[in-house]
């Protein structure tokens, strides 16, 4: 430590992005507080697709990179199942309980020009499938399993000086324009402590607007299955991105569904549906407290069901909801970078790309804490000053 270092009290609420954001090259005083547990959120129940194609485009190639380079140096593929891999849009229509295509072409499957579908997709019912399009390749497209993947980067986080503390943030204390301290209620606890701060870094997720209620954030609820196949051979590694026609109570009538389907390299399956805006504005206080719709689990199971043995028969996992944070207005997401409080900084919105663009994340971060400005990508249009003029009051 140099001399002239003036020691700091870093918080950051929320699960770590990456190590990056836990960076302490001066031996400072670095907390991650986080109200659950780690990787109790999205950053532990999201798909884990990583990808070149992700938005926004000025922070993707740094992070994708970054995910490559931390498998390599930390065995990824061992620990959070790391691995570059093919995705899809895919078109099929559902198979009854009698065997046949459902909805109103079921008759007509003899004129249709079946698509080309990769071979190794054995697992689906190729021949109701009606439309295959490749959106990635394993030149541009990877995976994590997000719980490892987000606890691994924990453990990295503790093994550079950080220490996490269980508690939800209640405020973000400040004196004449600056961050001064955090106050939090400690998990099983009553009793509110505050920590000084010298720099506050919010990566709160859906819960950001409950300390920063200026902050455009807004939460989209999301279910999510993990199933394990009964086959003792792994399905091959894709992900997909289904659009699945179901029958209803009439021959010729055919409702509409989609499905994400990403298979892993643990022998199991992710499966969500659409998002949800329920309670969009009043999540529960803490990602523990929000439980799975039994019913809306119970309809993905059905739908991937309906174009796949193999999921059909599957073992259930898990059940799960998350909310994903997501930015109001047609402003891209995340949100990085100050904000008018001195040394408040922001970390959110993340969307659908939390999991892809962690690192890049923690990694901007840490610039902006130590450095006071990105070095490693241009995030301007992300900075929260540039949006409704500014202000975070």
């Amino acid at each position: 430590m140099s001399p002239d270092h003036q020691p700091r009290n870093i918080v950051i609420i929320g699960s770590p992005s990456s190590p990056s954001v836990a960076y302490n090259p001066q031996r400072d005083q670095i907390t991650i507080l986080e109200a659950s547990s780690i990787a109790s959120a999205a950053s532990g129940k999201a798909g884990g697709l990583i990808a070149l194609w992700a938005y926004p485009s000025c922070i993707v190639p740094l992070s994708f990179q970054l995910h490559a380079d931390l498998a390599a140096h930390h065995a990824g593929a061992e620990k959070w199942g790391y691995r570059r891999i093919h995705s899809a849009r895919l078109g099929a229509r559902g198979r009854t309980r009698s065997g046949l295509a459902s909805g109103s072409d079921a008759g007509t499957r003899g004129n249709m020009v079946i698509p080309t579908v990769p071979a190794d997709l054995d697992w689906l019912h190729v021949e109701n499938v009606h439309s295959y399009r490749s959106t990635g390749t394993p030149e541009n497209t990877a995976q994590v399993i997000p719980y490892e993947f987000t606890t691994a980067m924990a453990e990295l986080a503790i093994e550079k000086g950080a220490n996490i503390v269980l508690g939800r943030a209640t405020s973000i204390d400040t004196v004449s324009g600056a961050a001064k301290s955090v106050t939090y209620v400690p998990k099983d606890d009553s009793a509110s402590v505050t920590v000084p701060a010298t720099d506050v870094v919010l990566c709160a997720g859906p819960w950001t607007r409950s300390l920063l209620p200026a902050a455009p954030i807004v939460g989209l609820r999301q279910h999510s299955v993990i199933m394990r196949p009964t086959r003792p051979r792994p399905l091959s590694g894709y992900m997909l991105f289904t659009a699945i026609s179901l029958a209803t109570s009439g021959v010729r009538r055919a409702k509409h569904v989609t499905a994400e389907i990403f298979t892993r390299p643990n022998n199991t399956v992710w499966a969500a549906g659409d998002t949800d805006d329920i309670a969009s504005f009043n999540i529960p206080e803490t990602a523990e407290a929000v439980l799975p719709d039994e019913e809306t689990c119970d309809n993905i199971l059905a739908h991937v069901g309906a174009i796949s043995d193999e999921l059909g028969t599957s073992e259930v996992l898990s059940r799960q909801a998350c909310y994903l944070p997501n930015v109001e207005g047609d402003v891209p997401g995340p949100i990085l970078g100050g904000t008018s409080v001195k040394g408040l900084w922001i970390a959110s919105g993340h969307s659908f790309w939390g999991i892809q663009n962690g690192p890049g994340t923690g990694k901007i971060m840490a610039e902006f804490v130590y450095d006071g400005k990105a070095v490693s990508a241009d995030v301007d249009e992300l900075d929260i000053r540039h949006l409704d003029g500014g202000s975070q009051d």
